[in-house]
């Protein structure tokens, strides 16, 4: 099919309902958070976010790693900019991310605003039809096959080249220019851009493929680290438990590591892949519900707080 079938709409006059103006911001520095400490009793969760907050330090500060896994909800309640300063601050060492995640981010970098109004671009026929975005996506699937790398720095590699107006509100961006590795983990058929007549399966699967592989990899090496799942109900939590199943099968014996699990709601996914089963293989496991834009921001800070330098 040609792409004239398409009807397609700009990212300018489309409305969005998440706005750079209101993402989070970040203070001078953290030293605030001990008086917020002693508020939080180390009781139930208020003893388990300071315990996983010193086990993400102390994996660092022995040179282990710090692996986030991300759902979109994160990026659209205006938390990437605390993820950035995680990784400027050298405590993440990877980012893994379902498909939503990355075109939310993508927009954000691009053009400061996301998160299209459903309803009414059901009712108009134009929900995800933003030219923008597909042109973006899409090119950045055909870089996979042209030179096989993975979806995750193919998208890297296409922001730094369109020199983004936000790359500190973007976790892709900012990623790319520390060298941390990105992977995105793409159901296709799930995505908006997958609707479009230019969208690729062949340049998709196989970017989405390499990155499978890079994320078994980094879970493969897990020992002494943390892997910490924000908010993906289905894809990363599934992506996580066959990542463990290719390590295992390639006899990584895993050793003694950390997950941790936030989310809104006690979700079945998230629960047993990220919890429950590695608990099974002897990690020791944390898990956390309420409100990203209010939860994750006292973690960060939590986390920060205990760095220096």
């Amino acid at each position: 099919m040609g792409s004239k079938k398409d009807k397609k709409i700009s990212i300018e006059h489309r409305t969005s309902k998440v706005d750079i103006n209101d993402f989070a911001g970040l203070p001078d520095g953290f030293s605030w958070y001990e008086n917020l400490r002693s508020m939080i009793p180390r009781i139930l969760r208020g003893k388990d976010i300071e315990d996983l907050s010193e086990r993400v330090v102390g994996a660092r500060r022995n040179d282990r790693p710090v692996v986030i896994m991300m759902g979109a909800h994160v990026v659209k309640c205006g938390l990437g900019g605390l993820i950035c300063e995680l990784m400027r601050k050298g405590v993440v060492t990877a980012l893994a991310m379902n498909g939503a995640c990355a075109i939310h981010d993508v927009e954000i970098a691009l053009w400061g605003k996301t998160s299209e109004d459903v309803e009414a671009g059901l009712e108009h026929g134009t929900f995800g039809m933003t030219g923008e975005t597909s042109a973006f996506f899409n090119d950045a699937a055909s870089a996979c096959l042209q030179d096989d790398i993975g979806f995750g720095k193919a998208i890297g590699e296409q922001l730094a080249r369109m020199r983004p107006a936000n790359p500190e509100l973007s976790v892709m961006a900012t990623a790319h220019n520390l060298g941390i590795p990105v992977t995105v983990h793409v159901a296709i058929g799930t995505d908006v851009v997958h609707q479009h007549d230019e969208a690729d399966g062949k340049a998709i699967g196989a970017g989405t493929l390499m990155d499978f592989r890079t994320f078994s990899s980094l879970v493969a090496d897990l020992n002494g680290g943390v892997i910490l799942n924000l908010g993906s109900a289905v894809i990363m939590p599934e992506v996580f438990l066959k990542a463990l199943a290719r390590a295992r099968n390639a006899g990584s014996a895993l050793g003694e590591f950390t997950t941790a699990n936030f989310d809104m709601f006690s979700l079945y996914r998230p629960t047993t892949s990220v919890v429950r089963r590695p608990k099974a293989m002897g990690a020791t496991t944390f898990s956390f519900l309420g409100h990203h834009e209010i939860l994750l921001p006292v973690f960060v800070a939590s986390v920060l707080s205990r760095t220096s330098g």
